[in-house]
């Protein structure tokens, strides 16, 4: 008489990987790479506070008819709004770069999910942001003495923070799609029609009204818009608007990116 045993193999055990938790270290690691990017971290703060200083001076106390806030707090929040935007556009040349290097093609084989490669940029982006957006304030009220209420200030720069997380995913499909050869140019379409249309330079209110019209069609005018309702501007929509709108485009862009790794991955 003969038994006969299964057996299962041992290789579809050990192999499969658990792509359902985020690796925390893997955040960390890339939170820490990406904040010891002295230079960008430079250029990221750097523009901001220049811009402020030499426009947020020039307009003194003066209030902004559009928000009815002063223009030195409206000029803070713009420059806040466009170093936050930086700082999450940014992530796209690293992107880039990992791809060129083949990075990305081992990161596919390990058990890191869509999600979880996804997640870690945008906490990387974010604590960036996060940096970008306390310098830019603390320079505005410490050095130019912009003065609003705490729980205004607070409530503007959590709006604005909150705010980066679409355009750190719009960085992560740049740099899903874009060549070596050709990420810089798109980046800076990207990055000054961001500026532009969002009022991050110019007020919307001096621009030709189709400017403005366009403007509601881009992330970057409801970043800025979020960072004056929370700092009390004139209007009945209060956060709320800008927040819908920028967690639709959020919700977008990581439907998109998750999809690009799951096909990039199954190739691989």
């Amino acid at each position: 008489m003969t038994t006969t045993t299964s057996v299962r193999p041992a290789a579809a055990t050990r192999t499969r990987p658990v792509t359902g938790r985020l690796p925390l270290r893997y955040v960390s690691l890339e939170t820490k790479r990406q904040l010891r990017n002295v230079r960008a971290m430079v250029f990221t703060f750097a523009v901001p506070v220049v811009m402020l200083l030499v426009f947020g001076s020039a307009f003194g106390g003066q209030q902004d008819p559009t928000t009815h806030l002063p223009y030195l707090v409206v000029t803070t929040l713009q420059m806040a709004s466009y170093g936050a935007m930086t700082a999450a556009l940014s992530q796209a040349f690293a992107i880039v770069n990992e791809r060129a290097l083949g990075w990305n093609r081992q990161l596919r084989v390990t058990p890191l999910s869509g999600w979880g490669f996804m997640v870690s940029k945008v906490i990387a982006a974010m604590a960036f942001a996060a940096m970008s957006i306390v310098v830019t304030v603390l320079v505005a009220t410490l050095g130019l003495h912009a003065s609003l209420d705490p729980a205004r200030w607070f409530a503007a720069g959590l709006g604005i923070w909150c705010g980066v997380v679409p355009f750190a995913l719009i960085a992560i499909l740049v740099g899903q799609f874009a060549k070596p050869s050709f990420a810089q140019p798109l980046f800076m379409v990207v990055f000054m029609g961001m500026a532009i249309l969002g009022g991050l330079w110019v007020p919307l209110s001096v621009m030709p009204d189709w400017m403005g019209s366009v403007a509601h069609l881009v992330p970057s005018y409801w970043l800025n818009r979020i960072g004056q309702m929370g700092a009390g501007a004139s209007g009945t929509s209060g956060m709320t608007e800008p927040a819908l709108v920028l967690a639709a485009w959020a919700v977008a862009l990581a439907a998109v990116i998750v999809w690009r790794y799951r096909r990039d991955a199954a190739r691989a």
